[in-house]
C-alpha cells in the first residue's frame, strides 16, 4: 500500500520526536554523571575545570564528525553547551559546599557591617577615594542650563566619540567608538554581538570574571588558560594555541591586569596578536587600567588588528565610578553590531554623564597614577616584611599576595572583616587561585598602614 506525502511527513516527524526525546534523555544521564564527577572532585578537592580532558573529548567528537558527516562547527557548538552545562553543575556543588564569594560580595558585607557601627577599612574594590576633576564638577553643574539632558545618539554623543578618538590616537576616528554605561557593559555588548550559543572564549587567568560571566550569559563557554605566581603571571602563548579549536571566536585580555597588576610584554602581545590573525578571532582587550602603567604598555590597538575590540573607562583614571561612563573601540561593523544591542537594551547613557566625561577628558590623570604608584609600593613593601609572594604590579591598582599553602581566602577574608579590614578573596578572579588575596591600593596612606597592620594580626590568626 503505498503512503501518501502527508503520512510520510507525519512518520518522519514522529522519527525526529523520538529521536529528540532519545537526546534529551541522555542529556539528563549526563547531567546526573556530572554531578557524581563533581562531588568526587570536591572530596579530593580537585579543579572543577580540567582542560585536558574537555581537549580529549573535543579532539574525539571532531573525529567523530568527521566519520560521520556532521559538521564539526556544529558538533562543537553543541560540545560546548554540554561542556558548559556541566561546568555549571559541578560549580554549583562547589561553590555550595565552599561559600565562594567575589569581591562585590565582600564589599556589600563590608557595607553592611559598617550599617551596624562598626569601622572597615575597604582594600577590596578599586574605588579611588579621590574625587574627579573639578571639570567634571563645574560641567554638572551647567547640564541644566544648557538643556543638555535628552536622549542621545546610541552610540553617544559626537562631541565624546570625537574626543576620545582623538585622546586614542592610533587612526581612530568617531565611527570607531561607542560610549556605554561603564567598561563592564562594554564588554557585555561586545561578546552579546559577536558571541552565541556554542561559541567559545578564551580567558586568561587570574582576571575579572566579567568575561567569562558575559559568555555564560548567551551561552558560549569560557576556556581557561591559567597563569601562575612562579611564571610570574605570564601566559604560555603555545598552550594558548593549543587551546584554540574550530568554535573559538575571541579572546579576553585583561593588561594592565586586574587582579595581579601585570602588563604583557611587547612579545607576548605580538604572539597573541598573531594567533588571533591566523585563526581569524576575536580579541576583547580589557585595558581600563591603561591610565595607570608604570612600565611599558603596548595596547592591542597598536597592532590594528580589524578583529580587535578595546575596551576603556572613565572610572578609574578619572576616579568616575558612578558616572557610569565607559568606551569600546572597535572597526565600524563592529561597532554597529554593539549599537545594536546597546539600543535593546538601554537607548544610551545618560546625556549629563556624557558631558561630564567630555569635561574630564581634558584633565590629566598622571597625579592619580603617581598617588596609586606610591600606595602600591606602600602595599608592597609591607607584604614582603610578612613574608608574602607576590610579583610587583606593573600598572592598575592592586597587589595580588599568595597566602601560603593550605590558607583558604575565603576564612582569610572572614577574619580580616572581623578585624576591621575588606579585602577581595583570590577565588573570585579563578577557581584555583583560592590561597590568594587582592588588595585595592584606593585608600589614603594612612588607612592603607593600619589596614595592612590589621591583615598582619589576621595572617598571625590563621
Amino acid at each position: 500500500m503505498k503512503i501518501s506525502i502527508p503520512e510520510e511527513l507525519d512518520r518522519i516527524r514522529s522519527e525526529i520526536r523520538d529521536i529528540t526525546s532519545d537526546i534529551i534523555r541522555k542529556v539528563q544521564r549526563r547531567n546526573e554523571l556530572s554531578k557524581q564527577i563533581g562531588a568526587i572532585k570536591k572530596k579530593l578537592k580537585i579543579d572543577v575545570k580540567d582542560e585536558k580532558v574537555e581537549q580529549d573529548i573535543r579532539t574525539f567528537i571532531s573525529k567523530l564528525s568527521n566519520e560521520i558527516g556532521i559538521d564539526p562547527d556544529f558538533a562543537g557548538r553543541l560540545l560546548n553547551i554540554l561542556l558548559a552545562e556541566s561546568l555549571r553543575l559541578q560549580l554549583t556543588e562547589k561553590h555550595d559546599s565552599t561559600q565562594f564569594e567575589s569581591h562585590l560580595a565582600v564589599f556589600m558585607k563590608a557595607k553592611k557591617l559598617e550599617s551596624s557601627g562598626k569601622k572597615i577599612i575597604h582594600m577590596e574594590v578599586g574605588e579611588p577615594d579621590y574625587p574627579p576633576p573639578e571639570s567634571v564638577r563645574k560641567a554638572l553643574s551647567n547640564v541644566f542650563e544648557s538643556r543638555q539632558y535628552h536622549y542621545s545618539e546610541t552610540k553617544g554623543i559626537p562631541k565624546l566619540r570625537t574626543s576620545i578618538a582623538q585622546a586614542i590616537g592610533n587612526h581612530i576616528t568617531t565611527d570607531k567608538v561607542i560610549v556605554t554605561p561603564g567598561g563592564r557593559f562594554a564588554v557585555f555588548v561586545a561578546i552579546a554581538s559577536l558571541l552565541t550559543a556554542g561559541d567559545e572564549l578564551i580567558c586568561i587567568e587570574p582576571a575579572w570574571p566579567a568575561y567569562r560571566e558575559c559568555a555564560a550569559f548567551v551561552g558560549s563557554t569560557t576556556s581557561i588558560l591559567k597563569t601562575t605566581l612562579e611564571e610570574e603571571w605570564n601566559p604560555n602563548v603555545k598552550k594558548l594555541e593549543s587551546m584554540i579549536n574550530g568554535n573559538t571566536k575571541m579572546i579576553a585580555l585583561n593588561y594592565p591586569n586586574n587582579p595581579t597588576g601585570r602588563i604583557l610584554n611587547k612579545s607576548i602581545m605580538e604572539k597573541i596578536v598573531s594567533l588571533a590573525k591566523d585563526h581569524r578571532i576575536y580579541v576583547l582587550s580589557d585595558e581600563v587600567y591603561r591610565d595607570y602603567v608604570f612600565t611599558e604598555f603596548t595596547s592591542v590597538l597598536e597592532y590594528r588588528y580589524e578583529k580587535s575590540i578595546v575596551i576603556s573607562s572613565f572610572s578609574k583614571g578619572h576616579a568616575m565610578t558612578g558616572f557610569r561612563v565607559g568606551y569600546a573601540i572597535a572597526e565600524e561593523n563592529l561597532i554597529d553590531k554593539m549599537a545594536k544591542v546597546q539600543a535593546t537594551a538601554l537607548t544610551s547613557v545618560a546625556e549629563p554623564m556624557q558631558y561630564a566625561a567630555l569635561a574630564a577628558i581634558e584633565d590629566s590623570s598622571a597625579e592619580n597614577a603617581k598617588r596609586i604608584k606610591r600606595r602600591l609600593e606602600i602595599i608592597s613593601d609591607k607584604l614582603r616584611e610578612m613574608s608574602l609572594r607576590f610579583v610587583r604590579p606593573d600598572g592598575a591598582m592592586y597587589v595580588y599576595p599568595e597566602l601560603g599553602i593550605g590558607k583558604s581566602d575565603v576564612e582569610f577574608v572572614q577574619k580580616a572583616l572581623d578585624l576591621g579590614v575588606a579585602v577581595a578573596p583570590g577565588s573570585g578572579f579563578g577557581d584555583c587561585y583560592a590561597q590568594f588575596i587582592r588588595i585595592s591600593a584606593c585608600q589614603p596612606d594612612d588607612q592603607l598602614e593600619k589596614g595592612l597592620e590589621l591583615l598582619k594580626a589576621a595572617m598571625s590568626s590563621c
